[in-house]
């Protein structure tokens, strides 16, 4: 998996931020070791850590150019050995260079002092190493979990569901020799929803574009079971600009639809409302309809509602929560995300 390259002004302004605290450790240790007013050690700190940032450019590109292999493989602890010492001798030899120049006469090192350098040159460069490679992994994390959400947006593309399918189709098939006119506009409302179902690419839209999809959705419905769906909705104006993942909202409402009207001969009440309620938004689909398990309709193998659940997992971690409530009377689905803002884009 090929990791992103971050921008050079973004690179920088790490590594700037990064080395503050071990400047601020120098700094410390050569007053401890030194006996050096915090002044000067802080300066004397700060020309040791430039050149150790400066070579600890390099040592990022050569993690870049050398991620850790999987599986292990022997050369890699060979090539950080000699990387580790060509850096510190590097850093003892620019350390020297930078107060030659400062000074104006040679400046170098020998005896016990330039193995102390030594070694803590190996140690900056192993921690280096550690930092880069703890944000490689990071960064691997991030990209698989984008690609979880992008798995399961494809796997809710995928899903509308094969009955809600035939089932249109059907509707269309039976109003043809009664209602040419109704059976036009049905087939027109399933193309439509399904060229935007396979259109959509992104992980999240906006409610408003979710809403429109639903309102498809529910036309097609109605016509399949008439006056015995009955949609009512409470979606304010200022909501509709928020950002939610693609079909999260179609998912509940196909979820009530089918475990709610689809199962009762009755008429069914399908309510759909959005509020927001400090920094979350929170999406609300409840019907009055035979009710069911909410754990079986949560874990049940190839539910939408499971499916969803993930993909908020991967989306929202744990500031996403999606709530079932369930009895005799009906299911509430609740949907929580934090509240962020999105571009309208009009069909």
């Amino acid at each position: 998996m090929k990791l992103p390259t971050p921008s050079r002004s973004w690179f920088l302004l790490q590594v700037a931020v990064g080395w503050l605290p071990m400047w601020v450790l120098f700094t410390l240790m050569i007053m401890s070791v030194h006996a050096f007013p915090f002044g000067a050690s802080a300066w004397m700190g700060l020309r040791m850590i430039a050149s150790a940032a400066v070579l600890g450019i390099g040592v990022h590109a050569l993690t870049r150019r050398f991620p850790w292999p999987a599986p292990f493989r022997w050369w890699f602890p060979a090539l950080h050995i000699a990387a580790a010492l060509v850096y510190a001798a590097l850093w003892v030899l620019s350390y020297s260079l930078v107060e030659s120049v400062l000074r104006w006469r040679l400046v170098y090192m020998d005896g016990p002092g330039i193995g102390r350098f030594l070694l803590t040159g190996i140690w900056l460069y192993l921690t280096i190493t550690a930092v880069a490679y703890a944000q490689q992994a990071a960064q691997r994390t991030a990209l698989a979990q984008a690609a979880a959400a992008r798995a399961q947006l494809a796997a809710l593309q995928a899903q509308l569901h094969p009955h809600f399918l035939f089932n249109a189709l059907h509707t269309v098939v039976q109003l043809i020799p009664f209602d040419p006119a109704r059976a036009a506009t049905a087939a027109e409302q399933l193309a439509a929803l399904l060229r935007a179902a396979l259109d959509e690419r992104r992980d999240q839209v906006t409610l408003a574009e979710e809403w429109r999809f639903v309102q498809r959705y529910l036309a097609i419905e109605q016509l399949r079971f008439g006056e015995r769906l009955q949609v009512e909705t409470a979606l304010p104006e200022p909501v509709l600009g928020l950002r939610v993942p693609a079909f999260a909202l179609q998912t509940l409402v196909e979820n009530a639809v089918r475990h709610g009207a689809a199962m009762k001969v009755d008429a069914t009440r399908l309510a759909i409302s959005a509020t927001t309620e400090g920094k979350d938004l929170r999406l609300m689909v409840s019907d009055d309809g035979v009710g069911a398990d909410p754990q079986a309709m949560l874990h049940s193998s190839g539910t939408g509602l499971r499916r969803l659940r993930e993909r908020l997992a991967c989306l929202y971690g744990s500031s996403a929560t999606l709530d079932i409530d369930a009895s005799p009377l009906g299911v509430t689905a609740t949907l929580a995300i934090p509240a962020t803002a999105g571009d309208m884009h009009d069909d």
